[in-house]
């Protein structure tokens, strides 16, 4: 797992098609937060997108909201 290359994941934000690279855990994480949400996941990843200003990429943006959502389950 560590070493790991992120691959190519492949999202429709807005009706445009785009794509992050991510690894597998962080990708499994983000399916499973946006399914505990019941939301799609190219919607929660539309609202990171718009959230994310311009200064960090959407995948580093999505390892971020990944990482804070952990770290609040682990707080609970």
């Amino acid at each position: 797992m560590i070493g790991e290359r992120p691959q190519k994941r492949s999202l429709t934000l807005r009706g445009h098609r785009t794509s992050v690279s991510l690894e597998d855990a962080f990708w499994a994480e983000f399916r499973r937060l946006a399914a505990n949400q019941d939301r799609a996941i190219n919607e929660l990843a539309a609202e990171i997108d718009e959230e994310r200003g311009t200064d960090c990429g959407l995948a580093s943006a999505i390892r971020l909201y990944v990482l804070q959502a952990l770290k609040a389950e682990a707080a609970r």
